[in-house]
């Protein structure tokens, strides 16, 4: 569902920013509601957050050097940082986005041939699965072995990914570059069909790893790709083969130091054309920063972008949204939006408040979506510019009902609580989602189609 965003966000944003010129996020808030302080505080949150997933890359490669080739933790995150912040350093933003191509070619061939010999090496993918069932079926049903994943939970990851991604800063600005509409688009129709995929090997190559590598910690469960390549395939092959989880670190590592480097250089100055020299000490000094969070790693990647990262970006949506369609959204409501959403999501990471059974998404979603509403309806803005705000085109409705019918379908609680029978290895959910990912690949692509006729400020 974060596919949408390419649509709903990406869409009207390069339109914006081809006509008013725009260089980073925080260019579109700031115009949008005539308040340089709020575009500073939008780009305040992206570069706070960006951080500690920034930090990530660092971690798992760190982790990934030291286990396969020995090089001390330190050292292999400073050297993938280092080099990151080198191609940046460079090449820019055409440099990045050829890296990303080599690097997306690398991350789906090399993790295509490391399953392929992962599973072989455990007597073929379905005998693999089958002794992982044995061991444990409830790993293969809902809500999970140790019933984590209640239904609002499983709910909460579907709103965290939908709103979250758009606001990365890196994908943001990458809304703003692209050349044309047309790859937005296909962009779009095509993210769910290579996700599912995608995911479909990473993940799978993880079960495995608990059929053979049974009882590993939090921390080296992050690393079962490194772990798994050592034991079945080992020597040069496994080095060549861990460069597929490299690529995948080193293409959203380099975006995020490119991002981030634009937005401290010009959001927070009123010079729009830094030096050169001053670019790139931002650049350096944000790798540095990156590094020593990696320096003291989280218990699990995973806890920390979805209890600190992810949450913080989804609070920037609602602000987004309104901007982009809804002629009241105010300034000061949109500013107290993401402060009060921020506080929250702040006060639920560091356990000051609780949200049984969901993630705290939910609830600051709900927070910052109601204060914005709720504000501008009281504050009666007058300053922001109601030319942004794109009414919803005649048959709109009829798009949203097919997008909400899919997200209903995505909440398939009636095939929870069973403990499955595995079809070719696989519990008959996992099939499900496969079809669901195809079905709603077409109907962004057949919605994207439509919305190429909807007029912008550009058009």
């Amino acid at each position: 569902f974060m596919a949408l965003g390419f649509l709903v966000i990406g869409l009207r944003v390069n339109a914006l920013a081809r006509e008013r010129g725009y260089v980073t996020p925080a260019d579109f808030l700031a115009d949008r509601y005539r308040s340089r302080p709020l575009g500073m505080l939008f780009s305040l949150v992206m570069i706070v957050f960006t951080l500690p997933y920034l930090a990530t890359q660092a971690v798992a490669s760190g982790r990934a050097l030291e286990t396969l080739a020995g090089v001390p933790y330190p050292v292999g995150a400073a050297l993938v940082t280092g080099t990151s912040v080198l191609v940046v350093a460079l090449g820019g933003m055409r440099s990045d986005a050829w890296t990303d191509v080599v690097q997306g070619i690398m991350m789906v061939l090399f993790t295509a041939a490391a399953f392929a010999l992962i599973a072989r090496a455990n007597g073929g993918f379905v005998a693999a699965n089958a002794r992982a069932f044995e061991a444990e079926p409830a790993l293969f049903s809902r809500p999970g072995a140790d019933g984590s994943l209640v239904p609002g939970v499983w709910i909460g990851y579907l709103l965290l990914w939908l709103f979250a991604d758009p606001m990365f800063p890196q994908l943001f600005q990458r809304f703003m570059a692209a050349s044309d509409r047309g790859s937005l688009v296909a962009t779009a129709a095509l993210y769910p069909v290579v996700t599912t995929i995608l995911f479909f090997l990473t993940v799978s190559i993880g079960v495995m790893g608990r059929a053979s590598l049974p009882g590993l910690t939090a921390a080296q469960s992050d690393n079962v790709f490194t772990l798994l390549l050592e034991r079945h395939v080992g020597g040069p092959l496994a080095a060549l083969l861990l460069t597929a989880g490299m690529a995948a670190l080193m293409s959203t590592l380099d975006s995020q130091l490119l991002t981030l480097a634009s937005m401290i250089s010009l959001d927070f100055t009123r010079r729009r054309r830094p030096g050169l020299l001053a670019e790139k000490l931002v650049l350096v000094a944000v790798g540095a920063a990156g590094f020593l969070i990696a320096l003291r790693p989280p218990r699990t990647i995973l806890d920390l972008l979805t209890s600190v990262s992810f949450t913080g970006f989804a609070v920037l949506a609602p602000v987004v949204l309104g901007g982009l369609y809804w002629k009241r959204a105010g300034r000061r409501s949109a500013f107290a939006s993401i402060v009060a959403g921020e506080a929250l999501a702040a006060a639920a990471a560091l356990r000051l408040v609780r949200f049984p059974g969901v993630l705290p998404v939910v609830p600051v979603l709900a927070l910052a979506s109601a204060v914005l509403v709720v504000g501008s309806l009281i504050e009666r803005d007058r300053a922001p510019d109601p030319a942004f705000a794109a009414p919803p085109r005649r048959g709109t409705g009829w798009w949203a009902l097919a997008f909400v019918v899919l997200f209903v379908l995505g909440c398939d609680f009636w095939a929870w609580g069973r403990t499955p029978v595995l079809v070719a290895g696989l519990p008959p959910w996992v099939w499900y989602y496969g079809a669901l990912g195809l079905a709603l690949s077409v109907v962004i692509g057949a919605c994207a189609r439509w919305s190429l006729g909807r007029r912008t400020p550009s058009t």
